[in-house]
Formats: structure tokens, C-alpha cells, sequence
């Protein structure tokens, strides 16, 4: 055989291998012009979907602290065995950046599991800009993440979709909340922007077009949280708000509101915000028929961390059903709240009949 059929015959192979693992997720782009699809997800044959939220991993490639980062997200991945995998930002926290995030992306990797991220503050904090890291993580085997091209504030604003036999029954919009901004001299976190909210009603509005006019079951998942998470837990009315898991600092949320929760409300399609940032935060909070999820601190000691110990947060989703269960699973123990959230609940305990 020629050398030049063998190695015509490897690439191939290659190629077969890659396509098996990582399935072509076709990056769609749809009646709309920006509302492009990252990963139409499916169902498993049982009709689960498992999504596991890795928040705030802070990881440094040569950093002993950066150990048990590493070491729990294997963990999690191996006893929750997740169909995707959503980084909710600050993947890395320092130099090298591009060898921090290859090195803290490559578990996935070696177990074919696909992944996107929504950029955190940090990730850009080094030695690669905001766009160049996230072509890093767009260049790791099994990232979904498309094309920073949109002229859209940020990098990572993403759409997926899962769907089963009857279609899509569920979106997950990822949106790049920013860094810090400085606005008429105040000081601020990041946040969404007008342009991404247009782009998220947008998108709203198409997969509502494509379901008979009913807003599609939704969730966002962005690295900082809106100040909304703050007015809710400072709402003390009679049965306002109803919260379980962790809170033991102040959501760090931007002094600005750009009006993304109430965008999501007009929708009427999102159901949830799930967000990390604040890495002594877990909880979940039930505020206006609204869900507010903290992630689990994912994350190691290059960074404060003073809920112990690390883990990630896991959502599992069932065909045809517009509710979710999520639960939080702890570094070397259990799980932890685990719940079922649905429209219309009262309260966090309530069942659905």
C-alpha cells in the first residue's frame, strides 16, 4: 500500500472516530437571520436528559491548588455520567490561560462528553482577550459553542435545543454577561446588554412561531446574576419568596439593570436563570412564579471558597414534561436539593398532582 493511502486511510478513520464521538451538531441557522442554533440536542431512548453546570472551576495549569478542581469534575463526571455539559464561566484563572483551559477541558474530552460555555468575568483576565480564549474553548473536541460573528456584546451567546419524538420542547439560552463595566464613571459587574436581549426575544419569538404560538419551555445560563436575585431575597412579604441551599454572600450582581429578567417574563418562555460567580452561593429561589439557581462552586483553592465541599449542580429534564428536577452532588459525598420545579408551583416543597 502506498504511503500515501495509509496515511489517506488514517485520516479517514480519524475522522469516523471524531464523528461517532462528537455528533455534528450542524450549528442551524434559522428564519430569523441570528437565531442560530449551537446543538440540537436529543432525548435518550428512556426519554432523560442530564445536564451537568460546572461553575466557577478557577483553574490554573501548574498550580497545585487547581488539584481538586480537576479532581472534581472527573468526579462528577464519572457518577452522574451527564449527556452535556454547561460551564457557566471562570473555567480558568490564570497563566497560561490556553493551557489552563485545554488542560481543565480534557476529562470531557476523553470521555466524548459534548460542552459549551458561557464566558465568565475571569476567563478573559489574562493573557488572551475575550475572543481569543473563546476560540480556545471553540477549538477543544466536543465544544458546540458558534462563532463569535453575530456583533453581539461578549462571545458566548449561544442557543441549544432539545428536542424528542414530537420536536423541540425545551431551549437553553447561554449569554456572555461580561467582565466589569465603567458606565458615566460608576463602577459595575458586568451585564447582559440591550443587543443580546433583542437577540434572545428574537429567538423567543421563533421558537414560539414553531410551537403554535406557545412560548417553549426555557432556561438561561450566564455567569453573573441580575439584580433581581438580590430584590427577591430582600422581598420578606408574606409568602414572596421561598429559598433552599446555601446562601452565604451577597449575589455580586451589577449595580445596572439592563432588563433581562423582565424581557424573560414578556416572553413568558424562561423559566429559570442559572448562574455561578459568587462561589459561597447554591441555592435555589423561588421569587414571582421564577426560579433563581446558583451553580455548586466547581472550583479549588486559587481562589475564596467557603462552601465546602466542591461539586457541581445537575439538572435532568423528561420529554414532554415542562417541568425539571435538579439536584446539587457533592465532592466525595451525595447529593443535596434534590427537587422538582414546575410551572405554577407555590412553594419549593409543593408536588405536582
Amino acid at each position: 500500500m502506498k504511503f500515501r493511502t495509509i496515511i489517506l486511510t488514517a485520516v479517514l478513520a480519524l475522522v469516523a472516530t471524531i464523528a461517532t464521538v462528537y455528533p455534528a451538531y450542524g450549528h442551524k441557522k434559522c428564519k430569523g437571520g441570528d437565531v442560530r442554533i449551537a446543538a440540537e440536542l436529543k432525548y435518550r431512548p428512556d426519554g432523560k436528559f442530564k445536564i451537568i453546570q460546572f461553575a466557577d472551576t478557577h483553574y490554573i495549569s501548574g498550580d497545585s491548588r487547581s488539584e481538586r478542581s480537576m479532581k472534581n469534575v472527573v468526579e462528577m463526571l464519572e457518577k452522574e455520567k451527564p449527556d452535556f455539559v454547561i460551564f457557566t464561566g471562570d473555567v480558568i484563572f490564570g497563566s497560561p490561560a490556553e493551557t489552563s483551559a485545554r488542560e481543565m477541558l480534557q476529562p470531557l474530552v476523553d470521555r466524548g462528553i459534548p460542552f459549551a460555555v458561557a464566558l465568565g468575568n475571569h476567563d478573559s483576565d489574562f493573557e488572551l482577550s475575550r475572543t481569543e480564549i473563546y476560540k480556545v474553548f471553540r477549538s477543544i473536541p466536543g465544544n458546540v459553542n458558534t462563532a463569535d460573528d453575530l456583533g453581539l456584546h461578549g462571545c458566548s451567546n449561544d442557543i441549544l435545543t432539545l428536542a424528542g419524538e414530537d420536536g423541540v420542547d425545551r431551549v437553553f439560552y447561554l449569554f456572555d454577561s461580561g467582565n466589569r463595566e465603567n458606565l458615566a464613571g460608576v463602577s459595575s459587574w458586568g451585564y447582559v446588554h440591550s443587543d443580546q436581549i433583542d437577540w434572545y426575544k428574537r429567538a423567543s419569538r421563533y421558537f414560539a412561531a414553531n410551537n403554535s404560538g406557545k412560548p417553549v419551555p426555557s432556561i438561561a445560563f450566564q455567569h453573573i446574576p441580575v439584580p433581581e436575585y438580590n430584590q427577591a431575597m430582600r422581598d420578606k412579604g408574606d409568602k414572596a419568596r421561598f429559598m433552599t441551599g446555601n446562601l452565604g454572600e451577597e449575589p455580586a450582581s451589577p449595580i445596572f439593570n439592563s432588563g433581562q429578567y423582565l424581557a424573560m417574563r414578556e416572553m413568558g418562555d424562561v423559566q429559570a436563570m442559572v448562574t455561578g460567580h459568587d462561589h459561597n452561593n447554591d441555592f435555589v429561589l423561588m421569587w414571582q412564579g421564577f426560579f433563581f439557581i446558583y451553580g455548586r462552586y466547581s472550583g479549588c483553592d486559587t481562589v475564596y471558597n467557603d462552601l465546602y465541599p466542591s461539586g457541581a449542580r445537575v439538572f435532568e429534564f423528561t420529554a414532554g414534561d415542562d417541568g425539571f428536577r435538579t439536584w446539587v452532588r457533592v465532592y466525595g459525598g451525595g447529593v443535596e436539593q434534590d427537587m422538582y420545579l414546575f410551572p405554577g408551583m407555590r412553594s419549593l416543597s409543593d408536588k405536582r398532582h
